[in-house]
């Protein structure tokens, strides 16, 4: 699918007050969608400060007393106990400022969330919220179509992945558009595999048609450049045991010398009917066995069937 757009989503949850853009708006960055009752979290922002003015307050008593418990002992009038008090308690007192500067931090951090931003230009695709509406933290209320170029969402299996590279050109078809077709080349490729094993690709787009709007199905026709292909052998999927690493196997490769088998790391680069396509472990003229695989073993010794 040609997709690109990002759900946005107030932090805190409240009373939504205003909402200041509809579905299909042009929208800049930083530009104000919707903002909620901030009063609630100014009421924590002021209680908060309270504590922390209250709490230096204590710091500067508490260290008064302790330099008059010290000046006390070094005078021969006082206890070590009593220095010790004070001191954990002036400690205390300053651990319970850093407490409320946090606090304060915490609710300022909430105050700023209350109004929600557009993070970039684009148009409203969709909305969900209404003025004096209640919305929990994290609840989707927009989701914004970025302007720029658009992309293609793709998933290649990962047994052709390896044939395609970033630059490599594509043709996407839309089939609500029947005749339509657009230009791109391939800007991402997934480092690993998702859903079922395929990698996540990304086609943009050069110039689409303006018909063409995110969301839509598409199809892409990729050309893969002679130089991506690489030699290899067909092979029948059984010949191979499977590897913990995409796109590799292991082959039993017949030592006529010994007549033992050999436990060979193989790679593949996609299938062919029911055979697979090896470009790496095997050598023009390898005995492989095709059958039984699972039962055999490195340096086994075996013997060849006669035909």
């Amino acid at each position: 699918a040609a997709v690109d757009s990002s759900g946005l989503s107030f932090q805190v949850g409240g009373q939504v007050i205003s909402v200041e853009v509809d579905i299909g708006d042009r929208v800049t960055k930083d530009q104000e969608l919707a903002a909620l009752d901030p009063e609630p979290y100014q009421l924590d922002v002021d209680a908060i400060q309270a504590e922390l003015i209250k709490a230096k307050d204590n710091v500067a008593k508490s260290k008064a007393e302790y330099e008059r418990q010290k000046r006390i002992f070094k005078q021969g009038a006082g206890a070590q106990r009593f220095v010790e008090v004070s001191e954990y308690e002036y400690k205390a007192a300053r651990s319970a400022v850093d407490y409320q500067i946090a606090r304060l931090d915490q609710v300022n951090r909430n105050l700023r969330k209350t109004k929600l931003l557009s993070p970039y230009d684009g148009t409203i695709a969709w909305r969900s919220v209404e003025p004096n509406e209640e919305v929990l933290a994290g609840q989707k209320i927009f989701e914004i179509n970025a302007t720029g170029k658009m992309e293609v969402e793709l998933a290649i299996p990962e047994n052709t992945v390896d044939l395609i590279k970033i630059d490599d050109p594509a043709t996407i078809t839309f089939s609500t558009l029947p005749g339509e077709t657009a230009q791109g080349r391939i800007s991402y490729i997934g480092s690993a595999a998702v859903k079922a094993n395929a990698f996540p690709v990304k086609v943009e787009l050069s110039d689409p048609n303006e018909k063409v709007l995110p969301g839509m199905t598409a199809e892409a026709s990729l050309a893969v450049k002679a130089g991506n292909q690489k030699p290899g052998f067909i092979v029948p999927f059984q010949a191979l045991l499977p590897a913990p690493e995409a796109n590799q196997g292991f082959a039993f490769v017949y030592d006529p010398g010994t007549s033992t088998v050999k436990k060979t790391v193989v790679r593949s680069r996609g299938s062919q009917g029911k055979e697979i396509i090896i470009y790496e472990g095997l050598a023009a003229g390898d005995i492989i066995a095709t059958a039984g695989v699972s039962f055999l073993a490195d340096g086994m010794k075996v013997k060849l069937m006669k035909q």
